[in-house]
């Protein structure tokens, strides 16, 4: 099974001298294609930090990030904005849904912008597959905190990634919803056969992954395979 996300020796520091501030210091993982992982860690660790780096928002400011054998860091801003918009899915704790547009309106417009044909067929596809058929009309500001998230992992899984970040996906929940949350989460993205790697405070949410990268003062303290909890 090849690795789908390699992490070697990433180092990240603001500022120069002896007002440098390192946040993340020699961290170093793989992911293979079609795990799951979770990183946890406590306020401060760099866990935020890691992930917009995994996410080719920023750049390490030494070793690199390769996602499918390309180094993020190497690639052009418009190739690396394609490849991110073909091969990323994002979940995001705040939902960050477009106000202005329809549920299926914020579904469509990732798979448009990857050239899929229906993207209109498609987006109430998948809207249908999370339980909100009777909901693609809606914007978010009618919908439940539960259905917003629901509509973001619709948008996340819809152009079929190969790589999904979660970002504290059942953050904004209560513990019902974010049960459900999960339950949709990991079953969403077994189906495609895509690999997941969710960052959370949530250790239940930690352990459906199956395995636990721990951060502290921006080192890996522990990487620990455990047998995932029942999905």
């Amino acid at each position: 099974m090849s690795d789908v996300l390699e992490v070697l020796n990433v180092s990240k520091r603001y500022g120069t001298g002896a007002e440098a501030l390192t946040v993340l210091d020699q961290v170093a993982f793989t992911v293979a294609a079609g795990a799951s992982a979770a990183v946890i860690g406590p306020s401060g660790s760099g866990k935020s930090t890691l992930l917009g780096l995994l996410a080719g928002l920023d750049a390490p400011s030494t070793g690199s990030i390769c996602i499918e054998g390309r180094d993020l860091a190497a690639m052009k801003p418009g190739d690396l904005a394609a490849f991110r918009g073909r091969r990323l899915g994002f979940v995001f704790q705040s939902f960050r849904l477009l106000p202005g547009l329809s549920a299926e309106e914020n579904v469509r417009v990732p798979l448009e912008l990857a050239g899929v044909a229906d993207a209109k067929t498609a987006a109430r596809e998948w809207l249908a597959r999370v339980g909100l058929e009777a909901r693609t009309k809606h914007r978010p500001a009618q919908l439940s905190g539960g259905e917003q998230q629901r509509v973001a992992l619709a948008r996340a899984l819809a152009p079929r990634p190969a790589l999904i970040f979660a970002d504290e996906p059942t953050g904004n929940l209560d513990s019902r919803t974010g049960a459900a949350m999960a339950d949709l989460l990991f079953t969403g993205v077994k189906d495609l056969g895509a690999t997941l790697v969710v960052v959370t405070h949530d250790r239940a949410l930690a352990e459906r992954a199956g395995r636990i990268i721990a951060l502290r003062d921006g080192r890996v303290e522990s990487d620990d395979v455990i047998d995932p909890a029942p999905r």
